[in-house]
């Protein structure tokens, strides 16, 4: 057994009890130690004299305890130890609250190496509940950046430090898995130095060397797997060659025009399916785009090929939508259209499976339901899921071996910047709608304090009057004492009272199938004016009359999933807005939905959440199927870029084949998880 492979036990430090803590927050060997990075440093490598310290900073200080302390007790639960200190430029306080132990850790004449928040009251200068080591030697062994880690119970940030300090000396056993020569063709920190300076850096410039060292191996090992699954695919499957039919006619029947994106992702498409090798194509789109009538496109193509469709959606409510929607795309042909979703009744289903196996079906929409055994089809040759984020690899792999090397299609409405969608989806070829259909108006986007509330609902009764309707959008289903956030619950009634004379329902994910079906299919028909919901109206709901959009507590949702739920209203040519109600006045929060109000392009929103959150946090929800990155958040502007080149440099040099590629992807399979659905990309 490897060093690398020791169980935590065997760490100085690490007791049974701390152990079972360790394991607790994923730690079980030392090698978990090692990939336990710092959430956040503290930069104590640089000392401040106290005259020269300022009011809310922290700063790290060496002074020296004059012997003095004193403990006042101004209320009952309360207990404040005030410790004297002194530099050469002033004194120092040192307060701690309910400890009363505290001077105990001092000696007299004695100096100590200091870290805490200042605070200057009435001219003394105060340093609250500091951490204090004494300084024995020198002073430059305490100037350190020193790193900050998630902690579990009973586990202090002074504890971890030191358990993962002895988990160091093993780092030097980890094997370098990036290619020698891309390690010096991307400048990067060999893996043993990264790892050294990912927990106890030399200087903050070695803690970007090393996140960037270990962000570069994860996108570049998740890249060149899913690239090479590509090429691997490609080369050795023969798929359907479909033969040219009439498209363009029925492209013509359309009451719109294709946009000029939408047309060239068809184009894509078409020349994907007319060709021998499976297809694995992509189609990425701005919310309203336009990408379900190319998706029709290619079902025309296939069933006029004499194939069978499996469009798989991730929610009833979406799966009934699109099959609505397909009706009427193909009302004037020959086309059988399906639905099989979860809740329909065993007699039901298995109608409709007979149907499908039979052929009678040409295209079927479902949910999960398409991959339950029973499902047989007859000569499936498209697979389309939309929203792909929903779908595990895994999941979507089942429904594609229903056909033989049916051609795969699959959707999203979240707009990914081009470098990051060509290594999260490095399996994929991509098209992308970039421009939205004539006519369509920008959603007017406003963001308003909670005091404004009742204003707005002023707006929205005008709104309601015109015969419009209107989404209000919480981020609970229920109260929280935790979440200072209100709930759909708590809203409904509010807005029941508030809404007097007009119908308002309300909407979530622990209502059953049958009852969010039916309060959609009531709102959408007109018969509920204003809909209270939590996110479960994200994706695809599509109601044309309703024109407003209130969206509760706005600061507790990314911006990707803002502009996604503001893609409800604006479906139409009538007028629309979205109002942004902060929860609090954070001023962070205000400068970032500020760009919600200043366009409604998806793909400028997802280059400014990139930009100001990182790649982790941008996407903002669990890409099922994907294994779990660490170093996402650490990425310097040119990383992305850096991995799609070297990526490209491994399989020009090495081919898909080859020793050193079976050796690489054995090795990358060692270490991540492409099948399992309990791994994300968050």
């Amino acid at each position: 057994m490897s060093n690398l492979d020791l169980p935590v036990r065997y760490i100085k430090g690490v007791g049974p009890g701390r152990e079972k803590l360790l394991n607790g927050i994923g730690i079980y060997n030392v090698l978990d130690l090692l990939n336990y990075f710092p959430r956040d440093y503290e930069n104590r490598s640089v000392i401040t004299k106290v005259r020269n310290m300022a009011a809310g900073n922290k700063y790290a200080a060496a002074v020296k305890y004059t012997g003095r302390y004193k403990i006042l007790k101004p209320r009952r639960g309360l207990s404040i130890t005030k410790i004297y200190t002194n530099d050469d430029t002033g004194y120092a306080t040192l307060t701690y609250y309910n400890q009363d132990y505290a001077a105990k850790n001092f000696k007299a004449g004695k100096y100590y190496m200091v870290y805490g928040e200042a605070d200057i009251s009435y001219g003394e200068v105060q340093i609250l509940n500091p951490e204090v080591e004494l300084i024995q030697d020198s002073l430059s062994e305490h100037l350190h950046v020193y790193p900050i880690y998630s902690l579990t119970k009973n586990i202090t940030q002074r504890i971890l430090r030191n358990i993962i300090k002895e988990a160091l000396n093993y780092a030097s056993e980890v094997s370098e898995d990036v290619p020698e020569d891309i390690v010096k063709r991307y400048d990067l920190m060999d893996k043993n130095s990264a790892y050294i300076n990912i927990h106890y850096p030399r200087s903050m410039e070695y803690i970007d060397k090393a996140r960037r060292r270990f962000a570069f191996q994860e996108l570049f090992e998740v890249m060149l797997y899913l690239n090479l699954q590509k090429l691997r695919r490609s080369s050795s499957n023969t798929g359907i060659a479909f033969k040219p039919c009439d498209e363009s006619n029925f492209i013509d029947s359309f009451p719109f025009k294709l946009t000029a994106a939408q047309y060239n992702s068809w184009k894509e498409i078409k020349k994907d399916m007319e060709c021998d090798r499976p297809m694995n194509r992509l189609l990425q789109g701005d919310v309203g785009s336009g990408k379900t009538a190319v998706a029709a496109t290619a079902i025309y193509k296939a069933v006029k090929n004499n194939y069978q469709v499996a469009f798989m959606a991730p929610t009833e409510i979406l799966a009934e939508q699109h099959f609505s929607t397909l009706k009427g795309f193909f009302k004037n042909y020959d086309i059988k259209i399906g639905l099989l979703t979860g809740s329909m009744t065993a007699k039901m289903k298995e109608s409709i499976q007979n149907d499908i196996s039979e052929g009678r079906i040409n295209v079927i929409i479902g949910t999960h339901a398409l991959i339950q055994e029973g499902v047989e089809f007859n000569n499936l040759g498209l697979v389309i899921t939309d929203e792909q984020h929903r779908f595990g690899v895994h999941q979507r792999s089942l429904l594609e071996r229903k056909g033989n090397n049916s051609d795969v299609l699959v959707m999203t409405a979240t707009p990914i910047p081009r470098s990051l969608a060509l290594i999260i989806y490095g399996d994929l070829d991509i098209s992308v709608i970039d421009e939205m259909p004539p006519g369509r108006k920008p959603v007017k986007t406003y963001l308003v304090d909670k005091n404004m509330r009742y204003s707005v609902y002023d707006f929205v009764k005008s709104i309601l009057q015109k015969g419009e309707q209107c989404f209000v959008v919480v981020p609970l289903i229920d109260e929280s004492d935790k979440l200072d956030a209100v709930s759909a619950g708590q809203i409904y009634e509010e807005l029941k009272k508030e809404f007097a004379g007009y119908y308002v329902g309300l909407l979530h994910g622990k209502l059953s199938n049958e009852e969010k079906n039916s309060i959609m299919a009531k709102f959408k028909s007109g018969k509920l004016n204003l809909l209270v919901s939590t996110t479960v109206i994200e994706v695809g709901v599509d109601v044309p009359n309703a024109t407003a959009m209130v969206i509760e507590n706005a600061e507790r949702f990314g911006l990707a999933q803002l502009h996604q739920l503001r893609g409800r209203v604006g479906r139409s040519d009538k007028e629309s807005y979205c109002f942004l109600v902060m929860g609090n006045n954070n001023s962070d929060a205000k400068e970032r939905l500020k760009v919600l109000t200043e366009t409604n392009d998806g793909f400028k929103i997802s280059r400014y959440d990139l930009k100001s959150r990182g790649p982790g946090d941008f996407l903002g929800y669990k890409q099922h199927g994907m294994p779990s990155f660490k170093s996402l958040n650490y990425l310097d502007g040119n990383i992305l870029e850096d991995v799609i080149t070297a990526v490209k440099y491994f399989i020009n040099k090495y081919g898909i084949y080859s020793p050193e590629t079976e050796k690489m992807m054995e090795s990358i399979q060692a270490r991540w998880d492409f099948n399992e659905e309990k791994v994300a990309l968050n």
